[in-house]
């Protein structure tokens, strides 16, 4: 069975594929040229096709959404950020010329550069990047936990985020690796908003909530024009931006579902980027005269997790029944030959103690030894899944998979904003999505997939998976916290290892696949690049 919200999925499917001319019209008349073979954006404005249905918000301290972080990447600097040009680098100033650490290892103090402006005009200062902090911590919103886990709590910020002209300084509640700390804080929540500005858009207490969730108040590359969800993205260039102003002048990125429809796009030159082809229409742009595809591994991770608050997917031999039900192998060497490869560990590969273990394989008569143990019989349940092709196309092969061992999975299809926020509400039986991390160190994923200290609904630690799954990792809460304060890289890298064995054989998830992203772009756009394992897109070096 496969349904929509509200019943609607075909009539959501039909209507965007009917209208699918009206949006090449609308991207020909936005650019400039006809819909005719071969037109061409303008050599200084970048336009992509990508699904950013997933997108709630715009506010760095509450957007954590993939398509949302890669606007927030564009559009605010941080403290310590990535150079797209060098992501083996590593962080590196940003906002911030230098720092330095203190003796016992809590306190970091930030020497903010001089000269950067906001959007508005106005000077980036050491009270924006307290503000900014502060307000991240006392809004409390999904990823708030990348701060609060360093011991920032709405009590205590006064004392341990502090700006003093201009230096800003955190104080953390126990040492941790300098490189940790650093490196959470080129997430999006360690974005850097205009104090002025944003409490000129403050209602009823929301710090500027409400207004940032569609306007912005950065000093990156871009300023955001227009977000119309489900619909497209509209930025505009930073001429002061401090690091050159920016070759693409505009960047629009529309929500443009379905593959035929951005490889149409892109062979008439209607788009530059197509973010989301299969491998069907890889293939069928590859070799032709002025386009390329371009491929990158990147962090993000394929995954299903079983809500423990179901009676029977709560069962341990259930869990490790449907673990076996599923053809990776099939799904890689099909379907998603080129894009997705076999991962079924929560730490991408390039991170620090990821490991390849596979010990998950497509096995029907052990899937139906292990239900008889747990005594389940005729088993059904609701699965969430985004309409997005590949991950549609998942859910029917685990549907079909899951029936040959007698196993009923129902799949209901939404939008990226539907779906998540039923799984953050603990209200799917099944969810079926991607993760990405979101800064360079182990932690990241460690921290959400097997950290959950407090379980209870009035937690609401919707940042954390094993919490959106209901899911009590025991032990692991502990080991995790523990492998994020060693401090000997070896001992930590073996530590993450063990987690991930104990996780694989135990927890309510099965990691699938990792993500190889193969991207349709017009052969004249230079220096596009999707951010590889560790961040998100970057603009502003973009030429064409």
């Amino acid at each position: 069975m496969i349904k929509t919200f509200h019943q609607a999925a075909r009539r959501s499917i039909m209507k965007r594929t009917l209208g699918s001319v009206a949006i090449a019209i609308a991207l020909g008349s936005v650019v400039g040229t006809a819909t005719v073979a071969q037109a061409a954006t303008p050599d200084n404005m970048l336009v992509i096709a990508n699904r950013i249905d997933d997108i709630t918000t715009l506010d760095p301290a509450q957007s954590f959404e993939f398509a949302g972080s890669d606007v927030n990447r564009n559009v605010y600097g941080k403290l310590v950020n990535f150079d797209p040009m060098n992501l083996e680098a590593g962080y590196e100033p940003d906002l911030a010329q230098s720092w330095t650490v203190s003796e016992d290892g809590k306190s970091i103090t930030f020497t903010m550069r001089e000269g950067v402006k906001f959007h508005s005009g106005n000077p980036v200062t050491a009270e924006d990047a307290e503000f900014s902090l502060r307000r991240a911590v006392l809004l409390n919103k999904t990823p708030s936990f990348i701060l609060t886990q360093f011991g920032f709590a709405p009590e205590n910020i006064e004392q341990t985020i502090v700006a003093d002209g201009n230096t800003l300084t955190i104080t953390t509640d126990k040492k941790y690796a300098t490189s940790f700390v650093l490196n959470c804080l080129t997430s999006t929540i360690g974005s850097i908003v205009e104090k002025a500005l944003v409490m000129e858009n403050e209602k009823d207490g929301d710090m500027g909530n409400d207004w940032l969730a569609t306007n912005s108040a950065g000093s990156g590359a871009y300023k955001v024009v227009s977000w119309k969800p489900a619909e497209s993205v509209t930025l505009v260039s930073n001429p002061d931006f401090y690091k050159g102003e920016p070759a693409m002048e505009r960047v629009i990125v529309q929500h443009i579902q379905e593959s035929a429809t951005q490889r149409l796009l892109l062979e008439k030159g209607d788009i530059d980027v197509a973010r989301n082809l299969n491998p069907e229409d890889v293939a069928g742009i590859d070799g032709k005269e002025g386009l390329a595809v371009t491929t990158e591994l990147r962090g993000r991770l394929m995954y299903i997790s079983f809500n423990q608050k179901h009676p029977e997917l709560s069962k341990p031999k259930v869990v490790e029944a449907l673990k076996y039900l599923v053809d990776y192998n099939g799904m890689q060497n099909s379907f998603l030959k080129g894009q997705w490869q076999v991962h079924q560990n929560f730490l991408p590969a390039t991170y620090l103690g990821a490991i390849d273990d596979t010990p998950f394989s497509f096995n029907v008569e052990k899937a139906k030894a292990l239900l008889a143990e747990a005594g389940v019989e005729n088993l059904e349940f609701e699965t969430g899944v985004r309409e997005a092709q590949e991950r549609i196309e998942i859910a029917q092969s685990l549907q079909n998979t899951f029936a040959q061992a007698g196993v009923t999975m129902n799949i209901t299809i939404g939008t990226g904003k539907q779906i998540l926020t039923r799984y953050r509400a603990r209200e799917l039986d099944m969810y079926l999505g991607a993760w990405g991390p979101d800064y360079p160190d182990p932690h990241t994923n460690a921290g959400t997939f097997a950290f959950n200290p407090d379980n209870s609904d009035e937690a609401q630690a919707t940042g954390l998976l094993a919490y959106r799954n209901a899911w009590d990792p025991g032990p692991l809460s502990g080991m995790v916290e523990a492998a994020v304060a060693e401090g000997d890289t070896d001992a930590r890298r073996g530590m993450y290892e063990e987690i991930q064995r104990e996780f694989q054989a135990t927890a309510p998830f099965a990691i699938l696949f990792q993500k190889t992203e193969q991207t349709g772009v017009n052969a004249a756009v230079q220096n596009l690049n999707l951010g590889s394992a560790v961040t998100a897109i970057s603009y502003w070096p973009v030429s064409k």
